[in-house]
């Protein structure tokens, strides 16, 4: 091999003068060698290398603008999360203090401690009370002390509720499943608190010193007139007397409010509005009471169950003669017709 080999390079060596240049730059600026098999196929050279890389180049944006588009959403949904954790705070907050007001109406109201200066009061005063809102005052240039208590109004109330019943039984009204005590009720509780929170929003706008629990107190004791006017009047069906009784009793209770309400309200223009409304509502309603309640009542009761009729019975009745001729025959007719009633009643 080696004998043949040589004589190939000196034969390429002496081959022609267009290898000659070629060979010189060769020698004369030295050697290179490049071995074909320790070149690697997976060098970047080729063009599955640069695809690759390109893939990767493509690759690292999408995750960069990926990673981009995540801090965004991140600094967005962080705004979002701190806004809607703030108005959670704010709801719990809210909550918690909606809470602790119902809780402690809960037990402001349920504590039966807080009604008992209302009710605290001795029979010797609530005696003296009842004269007293029988006797008008005669000082009005300072206030005047009204009681603070609800005991004596309420347990006026009650009685004319008795008072009221008591009058219907005594009357024809028939009473039907017990709408009665429910209309009574309605009646003089109603008037005792809508009167009173009308006058007081009337004392409020016309700058009057007096409270709601007072003006409770001193119409509930003004009822004090209305029970003895109405227990006498449906006991005694006397028109004349219970005119006479409207004027003195009824008309001195109202005096003894209108007195207080006078001494509390400053200015003639506010007093003469406010106890004005005060006294014709207060002689008005005992009239009410007196004439209308019960026509009311049977009204209300013939509305809501019907009419009271009585059931039919079956009464004879005479056939009238048509011609002067046939008198005779309708007279059998007639004497007829009430022979066969009577039969048949007897059956």
């Amino acid at each position: 091999m080696a004998t043949t080999a040589a004589p190939a390079g000196g034969a390429r060596s002496g081959a022609g003068p267009e290898w000659g240049g070629f060979e010189e730059n060769i020698q004369g600026g030295g050697s290179a060698v490049i071995d074909m098999e320790n070149m690697d196929d997976t060098s970047g050279s080729s063009f599955e290398d640069m695809g690759e890389l390109h893939q990767r180049l493509r690759e690292e944006e999408v995750d960069a603008d990926a990673a981009a588009a995540e801090e965004e959403d991140g600094e967005f949904l962080g705004m979002k999360g701190f806004k809607g954790q703030l108005s959670r705070q704010v709801a719990d907050q809210m909550w918690q203090a909606g809470k602790r007001q119902a809780s402690r109406a809960f037990s402001l109201y349920a504590n039966i401690d807080i009604l008992r200066p209302y009710f605290d009061v001795e029979p010797a005063q609530v005696r003296s009370r009842l004269l007293e809102s029988m006797i008008p005052i005669k000082m009005v240039n300072f206030p005047q002390k009204i009681a603070g208590e609800l005991y004596g109004p309420l347990m006026l109330v009650f009685t004319l509720v008795a008072i009221l019943l008591h009058g219907m039984k005594t009357s024809d009204t028939i009473i039907r499943e017990g709408t009665l005590m429910g209309t009574a009720i309605g009646t003089c509780f109603g008037y005792w608190l809508g009167v009173s929170s009308f006058i007081y929003f009337l004392a409020y706008l016309c700058n009057a010193q007096i409270t709601m629990l007072q003006m409770l107190a001193l119409l509930g004791y003004g009822l004090f007139g209305h029970c003895i006017v109405l227990f006498v009047t449906y006991n005694i069906h006397l028109h004349a007397l219970f005119y006479l009784f409207w004027l003195l009793v009824g008309g001195l209770s109202t005096l003894r409010m209108v007195a207080v309400l006078v001494s509390r309200t400053v200015g003639p223009t506010q007093r003469l509005l406010l106890c004005g409304t005060l006294a014709a509502l207060h002689m008005l309603f005992l009239l009410y009471l007196h004439f209308a309640y019960h026509k009311v009542v049977e009204g209300i009761l013939d509305t809501l169950e019907g009419p009271n009729i009585p059931p039919m019975q079956r009464v004879p009745r005479d056939v009238p003669a048509a011609l002067p001729a046939a008198r005779l025959s309708a007279t059998m007719l007639n004497a007829t017709a009430k022979a066969v009633v009577v039969t048949l009643q007897s059956h």
